[in-house]
């Protein structure tokens, strides 16, 4: 027991040290920056604005996301480029029969991915693809097609992008949280995303800290060009990150903005667990840059972070049950301060997708769940299925090389 007491005590200072110094991740304040309302560019000298949407097999999800984008009330130039990307469902035909009359009157621009080259990623190809099909214009909106935007998202997205003087303007869409499943994995899925990347280490211009959520990211077309555009991050799994890093630590060195929404919205459903695991393996051992070290040293992370705690307390007050020494209470003290503590900052990301509060004490158990979906990732890697998505997985031999820019 002096051990486990002792790990307990070590895992409430690093929960304490978490929550007090390491960026505020926990907190979901980081909204849209810029002057709110009217304010922004005027009559007539709103940039212009493509939105690039890559979808492979995704005619299902179109009718609930693609009307949302069309009708954007956008005061500037814009246009939708969808690429489609081998789809073999229709997902083309359903695109482009959802444009037409209507607030903007906007039909999408369908364009074929082609066959993915050597070296690429499948999705960073169909951006690029839609990328050259967007021609000239000021902004790219690069985003996915299960999403969904409210009326005026973009018009915020622009205004926020031109006031605060940003390159890359991020939101973290919304996930669905409707099932069982993904009231219990979801959040936390944000949550530990935003442990990784701290939101506000994001948004300071001097931070290394760089990323983006790639359902929404408004992108200003000159500075990617002057990155070198996305062939840079060409082979990149996790593209989202890649371009964010590519952006700030680049040749660009561009300010950079990433934050929370209700305003944008993934609509794809995960009924089953098995989605949501999927969902998680098919890139975590990518984010640890295919190491078997880094993958260790994540497991026990997480094992001593989320794990000690509540064992330490349970342990701590069996022993004081059998009239154990101050060991015991050691264990008690400490595992329940680090519970404490850890489930308190889990809380604004539930109330953000507005469960209840009780499901804070339960992540310990959401950290030992995603403990196994890291190592399920390598192990999928490891047989050759490794970034598997609808039928298509990265061949093996071109992994590391897009691991090294992470």
């Amino acid at each position: 027991m002096p051990v486990l007491a002792g790990a307990a005590v070590l895992a409430a200072i690093a929960w304490v040290y978490l929550v007090a110094a390491h960026g505020g991740y926990w907190r979901t304040d980081q909204r849209l920056p810029g002057a709110p309302g009217p304010a922004g560019p005027g009559p007539g000298q709103w940039p212009s604005v493509v939105a690039v949407v890559p979808a492979r097999d995704e005619a299902a999800i179109l009718p609930v996301t693609l009307p949302g984008l069309l009708t954007q009330d956008y005061p500037g130039e814009f246009s939708v480029v969808l690429v489609d990307d081998a789809s073999t469902d229709g997902t083309a035909a359903t695109a482009a029969a959802l444009g037409g009359p209507g607030p903007g009157g906007r039909t999408p621009r369908i364009v074929p991915a082609g066959a993915t080259p050597p070296g690429w990623a499948g999705k960073v190809h169909a951006m690029a693809q839609g990328l050259r099909a967007a021609g000239e214009c000021d902004f790219v909106l690069f985003t996915d097609a299960d999403i969904s935007y409210a009326p005026g998202t973009l018009a915020e997205l622009v205004r926020a992008a031109v006031t605060d003087d940003r390159a890359l303007v991020s939101q973290m869409a919304q996930l669905r949280a409707d099932t069982g499943w993904e009231r219990f994995i979801v959040p936390a899925f944000v949550y530990f995303f935003a442990q990784l990347y701290p939101f506000r280490w994001v948004n300071r211009p001097g931070s290394r800290t760089a990323a983006a959520a790639g359902g929404c990211m408004l992108v200003r077309r000159t500075t990617l060009a002057a990155a070198g555009g996305l062939a840079p991050i060409r082979d990149a799994r996790i593209d989202d990150v890649a371009l964010g890093r590519l952006l700030k630590r680049g040749p660009a060195r561009a300010r950079c903005w990433l934050g929370f929404t209700t305003q944008v919205r993934s609509r794809r459903p995960y009924p089953q667990l098995a989605g949501l695991w999927d969902m998680v393996a098919r890139s975590a051992y990518t984010q640890l840059r295919y190491s078997p070290v880094l993958l260790a040293a994540t497991l026990l992370g997480l094992a001593w972070l989320y794990v000690v705690a509540p064992a330490a307390a349970v342990a701590g007050l069996a022993g004081l049950a059998a009239g154990a020494g101050p060991a015991a209470a050691w264990c008690l003290l400490a595992g329940l301060v680090a519970w404490a503590v850890m489930a308190i900052s889990y809380l604004p990301v539930l109330r953000l997708y507005r469960l209840r509060p009780w499901r804070a004490a339960a992540l310990p158990l959401v950290a030992l769940l995603y403990a196994a979906m890291t190592a399920d990732s390598a192990r999928r890697h490891h047989a050759g299925r490794g970034g598997e998505w609808k039928g298509r997985t990265i061949p093996v031999h071109n992994e590391p090389r897009a691991a090294n820019r992470r």
